[in-house]
């Protein structure tokens, strides 16, 4: 725990599930003011604050998509007429879906390039304006992935977005580090949620993804949210510019782990 987050404010997209449903539910243990941004009813966002309020937290809900401007927009006028600042800003929501690349749409390009790239600048870009207009030190933190590092074949459009969100996240912690704002990236290995329930569902399947790892199992949401916390706290005051990695060691070479090669 970080007793400097206490009353801090935070906003969280893509927060109703997964990863971004742990990253929620830690600053709100840290007792920060959390800000859920959603994409849809299905994704039932009520239940998520009710879980927040029963452990004491303090949460509030947003719908909107990330790469619309507007949207982004209200996001932090909520923060801001709800709880009177922005202290930190995690841009989560992302989306991915496999195809050949000889077959990737431009509809599909664009479709993940819009939500991770482009929706990621859209928050890094209004959390930096809105700490910039208040004087406010504060702490952006984007969730990319190992495919900033790992190339993926049939994914090469989330591949791409990862790669350029590495770059957005490097040439904004340089711009903003002399106003005293921190820009840094988490990179979740396999991580067991939502959008990887179904394969790893499958006993071979999962197997065959622990076999990409060295330390031999599918890590959790919350160790993800761990990495969050750590990075918005003081205890990461002089890191800015950095991925910190949370992958279990895929992005070491596995393959080299017995000595081969």
């Amino acid at each position: 725990m970080y007793s400097d987050l206490k009353d801090k404010v935070v906003i969280i997209t893509g927060a109703a599930t997964g990863i971004g449903k742990a990253i929620a539910k830690r600053f709100a243990r840290e007792d920060c003011k959390v800000v859920i941004n959603y994409f849809n009813e299905d994704e039932n966002p009520q239940k998520l604050v009710q879980e927040i309020e029963e452990e004491g937290g303090t949460a509030s809900i947003i719908q909107g998509d990330v790469s619309k401007e507007d949207d982004v927009q209200r996001f932090v006028k909520l923060a801001h007429d709800t709880y009177g600042r922005l202290d930190i800003y995690v841009n989560n929501a992302g989306i991915e879906n496999e195809v050949p690349s000889e077959n990737l749409s431009l509809e599909d390009w664009q479709r993940v390039i819009n939500t991770n790239l482009t929706g990621t600048f859209l928050g890094c870009r209004e959390a930096a304006k809105y700490m910039l207009d208040h004087n406010i030190k504060g702490s952006i933190i984007n969730v990319s992935s190992v495919h900033e590092i790992i190339p993926w074949p049939h994914f090469a459009h989330y591949a791409a977005s990862k790669g350029g969100v590495k770059l957005l996240m490097e040439s904004l912690a340089l711009e903003f580090a002399p106003d005293g704002i921190r820009v840094n990236n988490i990179a979740p290995g396999a991580i067991d949620t939502p959008i990887n329930a179904e394969k790893f569902s499958d006993p071979e399947k999962k197997k065959g993804v622990e076999k990409l790892i060295p330390l031999g199992y599918i890590g959790e949401p919350d160790q993800v949210a761990s990495c969050a916390a750590f990075l918005a706290s003081d205890q990461a005051s002089y890191v800015t510019g950095t991925t910190l990695i949370a992958d279990g060691g895929m992005t070491k070479y596995p393959g080299f782990q017995a000595g081969k090669g």
